[in-house]
């Protein structure tokens, strides 16, 4: 997901501060439809603020773009059978 690049104090976005979307570009993690989300998907897997951003990602219910490792469908997914 990529941040903000101003440094935050709220507590829910310390997360931020760390995560490793914050050397990349937007496009890797809001790719063209049809295009592939694996390199977004790698570099969240080696971040640090991963479940911290899924966490996010989840409570404010984005709809798009990749958060903490997962698309669009995959949360949608995981919130579905969390039910």
């Amino acid at each position: 997901m990529p941040i903000n690049t101003t440094i935050t104090t709220e507590p829910e976005l310390a997360w931020q501060e760390s995560a490793l979307c914050a050397q990349a570009g937007p496009e890797f993690f809001f790719p063209a439809p049809g295009s592939s989300t694996r390199e977004a998907k790698q570099l969240c897997g080696a971040c640090e603020g991963r479940v911290a951003c899924l966490e996010y990602a989840l409570t404010h219910d984005e709809r798009f773009g990749v958060w903490g490792g997962l698309s669009e469908k995959e949360r949608h997914r995981l919130k579905r059978t969390a039910r």
